[in-house]
């Protein structure tokens, strides 16, 4: 059997910035797919911009990943990154009067602009540069599909072939390894088309749909950019994709007019969000040890968290939604820490509050 310090399964944003973090370590990268960023974070827009409303946890969470992982990716990577600025445009009235209540509530400098607002931290990433570079160090095995995992003398063992000391799961919407109830996570369908343009346009926006700015095509007086967004729960099919890729188009010209459009490629993607849209990283509870110990669980009892049964040296970091490239590094950084120097984690953000809001509400039985 190959053996290595660590094996993180998938191979997207998420995976690859824990790869980063873990440097100087034994680590293998695993995907069921033929390369690096074929799921989710290559089909996203790689927006990097804040969130806008009152203080709570999800927007300071956000923004404070966003200073983070703009400073990130503009110092390791300068290359792949464009920091153009975003203009974000209210969708309506009802959204200018919010913007304008919240205004007091934001976390960096903006100015008002005719039709919305400029933020020039706003930038944008390459998502798949990104992905290789934050993990160029690392081994990797792709086109492979993990069907067991089981933890055999403190090892975690993969199809009986593949040995890690520490597992970390990072497989987006794919969960099917992930064997606990209470660990559940929405399918997002998210769209992305590259077009040819002959307009220049010169920041990032955002309204209903993302926009790029754009860049000048080698050897062509044409301009290419990028227009995103989330779209469905429902699984995409070829006319789905053919229609919001019209869809998307009718949303970007709503922001910037666009003359001589080609469109030159469509990525979709499943975007895994959990059932309260925060993140979710740390160890993963082992729901049948802990409820035999404690059944009182169920019943809304508080035990202390630190007395939940965990599978040992299992980790996961999943539920980034659509901010994954903001997200990602920061909460990387953190899950590294925790497993590397025992680090605490932000409670509201680990898995025991997904396994606590099961527990109390589950009719499992330990018998």
């Amino acid at each position: 059997m190959i053996e290595y310090d660590y094996v993180i399964i998938g191979t997207g944003i998420a995976g690859c910035s824990i790869a980063h973090f873990l440097q100087n370590t034994n680590i293998l990268l695993i995907d069921k797919n033929d390369n690096i960023s074929k799921g989710a974070s290559g089909a996203a827009g790689a927006f990097l911009s804040p969130q806008i409303g009152r203080n709570n946890d999800f927007k300071n969470l956000v923004n404070k990943s966003l200073l983070f992982s703009v400073n990130f990716y503009t110092k390791h990577f300068p290359q792949d990154i464009k920091t153009k600025g975003i203009i974000k445009i209210p969708k309506n009235d009802e959204f200018k009067i919010k913007f304008e209540l919240y205004k007091t509530h934001n976390d960096f400098r903006y100015k008002k602009i005719k039709n919305g607002y400029f933020f020039d931290i706003g930038s944008k990433v390459d998502p798949v540069r990104i992905c290789e570079n934050l993990s160029k160090n690392c081994d990797k095995k792709f086109n492979y599909e993990v069907k067991t995992i089981e933890y055999i003398n403190d090892t975690w063992v993969l199809n009986d072939e593949i040995k890690a000391t520490k597992l970390i799961i990072t497989s987006g919407a794919s969960i099917d390894l992930i064997k606990e109830a209470y660990f559940d996570i929405r399918k997002i369908w998210g769209q992305k088309i590259e077009i040819s343009t002959s307009s220049n346009i010169l920041n990032n926006y955002h309204k209903e749909c993302s926009i790029s700015s754009s860049f000048k095509m080698q050897n062509s007086s044409k301009y290419k950019m990028s227009i995103g967004a989330s779209h469905h729960r429902e699984i995409y099919n070829d006319s789905l994709k053919k229609k919001d890729t019209i869809k998307l188009l009718e949303l970007a010209n709503d922001i910037k007019k666009l003359n001589d459009v080609k469109v030159i490629d469509i990525k979709v993607g499943a975007r895994a969000s959990s059932i309260d849209y925060f993140p979710i990283y740390g160890e993963i509870i082992n729901a049948k040890a802990t409820l035999e110990k404690y059944p009182c669980l169920k019943n809304g009892r508080k035990i202390k968290n630190e007395n939940f049964t965990r599978f040992k040296n299992l980790y996961v970091l999943n539920g980034l939604g659509g901010r994954g490239f903001v997200l990602a590094p920061y909460l990387a950084q953190e899950l590294v820490n925790f497993i590397q120097n025992n680090k605490k984690l932000n409670d509201f953000i680990t898995t025991d509050r997904l396994f606590l809001r099961w527990a109390r509400k589950s009719k499992y039985s330990t018998k």
